[in-house]
């Protein structure tokens, strides 16, 4: 049976969805977008929020039991592929090899205007 997980460490889900489920060996990350919990606010550059967003993505990995060095795949979400180098520079900042398997997408558009969104899957 799927189980929610939820922190106050990451900012909270804005409609019907859990920060991420955990099903079988693995935890399903939703969408984080770089909401700092704390504060409501968001960085103004592509780098602050590539790594808030990163941040919040640990923190509810950290709150399912897994982490960082368990993720298997990330997706990342650009308003711009313009970013696309220094948003990839910070990812690096974040994880080690071996890589997890990444996709990367220009997306119109994401909640609040930000300009970047991540979702994560990780073992537990």
């Amino acid at each position: 049976m799927p189980q929610p997980v939820s922190t106050p460490a990451a900012p909270a889900a804005i409609g019907p969805y859990s920060q991420a489920v955990k099903s079988g060996p693995f935890v399903f990350v939703s969408g984080q977008i770089p909401l700092d919990p704390a504060t409501g606010e968001v960085p103004p550059d592509i780098r602050g929020q590539v790594a808030r967003s990163l941040s919040n993505v640990r923190a509810v990995l950290e709150a399912a039991g897994s982490g960082l060095g368990k993720v298997v795949r990330v997706g990342i979400f650009l308003t711009d592929l313009k970013d696309f180098q220094e948003a990839n520079e910070v990812y690096g900042e974040f994880f080690q090899a071996p890589y997890p398997a990444r996709s990367t997408v220009e997306v119109s558009a994401l909640p609040r205007g930000v300009k970047v969104e991540i979702e994560a899957v990780a073992e537990l």
